[in-house]
């Protein structure tokens, strides 16, 4: 059984932000002043995948531009209804790697819950937009034999909530799940994958810092930001409350055509993020999955990029360039085998 954790009392603010963002197509159009003629294409492709935008990100993006960053992200587009070979449903192999519903184990010393099937916003690239969370959730009626496996493996020392986006929880849940964890002698490190943080940054307060940093358990999280003007003011507090309390802040940015694909645009990604207290960690090449061929960038045009910003930036700011391949026991860094590139590759 889940036990239960006093916390303070749930803020209402980031619950109401999410019951507010755009859910409708049409709507989002109109909200930015963009082209109704988007409508019927984005009408199909949201059939298959929701819209969700909250409004304070909404309101980073620039009325009247198609091509804005933050909106190429989230509105859906006729080419995710194609068929393209290659682009698969289950890209990186999760459901082959769950032994427990809800629970992916592939790589040595730690394990992946997936904590909840929600997400604050719909990105239309999402690895994990086909993802069976109905049958595969670990906080459902496998939470007691997930804590019996994990118990039963002292080689794992990381637990990693994921989702969907495990802060889309109430903060109650994620407080009994992690009080459990922490009941696990040989557990060390609580690491949480969010976007929140970035999207709907009112989701970092008291209640959240109390449970996440309340536990033996050492906290990390991993936010997800693709572009520079994704971080504002409202996301910079949120992650100066985290480093203050002392969590741990990471970034994974996934390689977007036609949206990040160029050294420039990472270049003020990484320093935006700095600047913020996060560590730039991944630079994803996109997971083939169903829906995204279109936001493909070619392994040749990644190699070019990463040349780039090596000679641009310091170590410290250069994500490493990695892709997640189905049965790997590790992600796979994709590294150039000779020293040169021709500048029109980027």
């Amino acid at each position: 059984m889940i036990t239960r954790l006093n916390v303070h009392r749930q803020s209402a603010d980031w619950q109401r932000a999410l019951a507010q963002a755009v859910t409708d197509p049409e709507d989002l159009l109109k909200r930015l002043g963009l082209d109704p003629a988007l409508l019927p294409a984005a009408l199909k492709a949201a059939e298959r995948f929701r819209v969700r935008v909250p409004l304070g990100y909404l309101g980073r993006m620039t009325p009247g531009d198609p091509a804005d960053p933050l909106l190429r992200q989230v509105l859906p587009l006729a080419e995710e209804c194609l068929e393209i070979p290659g682009f698969q449903c289950d890209p990186v192999g999760d459901l082959e790697s769950m032994p427990i519903p809800g629970l992916l184990h592939k790589y040595h010393g730690r394990v992946l819950l997936v904590t909840s099937g929600a997400c604050a916003i719909h990105c239309r690239y999402c690895f994990r937009q086909h993802f069976p969370y109905r049958d595969a959730s670990a906080i459902r009626e496998a939470w007691p034999r997930i804590l019996c496996y994990l118990r039963a493996h002292e080689e794992v020392r990381e637990v990693i909530l994921s989702g969907g986006d495990p802060l889309t929880l109430s903060d109650d849940k994620l407080a009994a799940m992690v009080s459990d964890l922490a009941g696990i002698p040989h557990l060390r490190t609580l690491r949480l994958h969010s976007r929140l943080p970035v999207v709907l940054p009112e989701r970092i307060d008291d209640a959240l810092l109390s449970w996440l940093t309340g536990t033996r358990l050492r906290p990390i999280m991993v936010i997800h930001a693709n572009h520079a003007r994704e971080l504002d003011g409202t996301t910079r507090a949120a992650m100066e409350r985290l480093e203050l309390a002392g969590v741990r802040l990471f970034n994974q940015t996934v390689l977007l055509k036609g949206i990040n694909d160029d050294p420039d645009t990472l270049a003020a990604l990484s320093h935006a993020l700095f600047d913020s207290g996060v560590q730039p960690y991944y630079l994803h090449m996109l997971d083939p999955v169903q829906g995204a061929a279109h936001f493909a960038v070619t392994e040749e045009r990644a190699l070019a990029i990463l040349d780039h910003l090596n000679r641009q930036l310091p170590g410290y700011l250069i994500p490493r360039l990695v892709q997640d391949i189905s049965g790997r026991d590790s992600k796979t860094p994709l590294v150039r085998t000779f020293q040169t590139v021709s500048d029109s590759a980027v």
